[in-house]
């Protein structure tokens, strides 16, 4: 059903060209090892992940507006659901969530920034 949108090849972490191929090396965000490593291209369509050198600084900017989100999300729940907890409890809680986190967000901003650039094309149909 999401097949063929941006969000099933965000969710998924899937090539944003083709959606069957693996866009990390690993499917595990939280192997610190290979953390949001790349791989070169795309196994099933041979898109190549980066366009030129730098590419991915971009994605840098699209993992500070997810830190932001997460932030202000957690700040509101926290604040409204537990109005008592003191301020510096309220920022200790964001501030592990963001650790905790930190390697999905890194991982999610890259699929995302690559997600911006390359579009989904239907193989089956450039075949016919």
């Amino acid at each position: 059903m999401l097949k063929k949108t941006r969000l099933y090849s965000i969710l998924n972490f899937k090539c944003p060209r083709c959606h069957k191929g693996e866009f990390l090396e690993s499917r595990r965000v939280y192997n610190l090892k290979k953390a949001g490593n790349l791989r070169e291209k795309c196994a099933c369509c041979d898109l190549k992940y980066s366009r030129e050198p730098g590419f991915y600084f971009g994605a840098m900017f699209v993992s500070y507006a997810l830190g932001v989100a997460l932030f202000v999300t957690i700040w509101v729940a926290t604040a409204v659901l537990y109005p008592e907890y003191s301020s510096e409890l309220l920022l200790g809680i964001i501030i592990g969530s963001i650790l905790i986190l930190g390697p999905y967000l890194y991982a999610l901003s890259k699929i995302i920034w690559a997600n911006l650039f390359f579009h989904y094309e239907d193989t089956a149909l450039k075949k016919n």
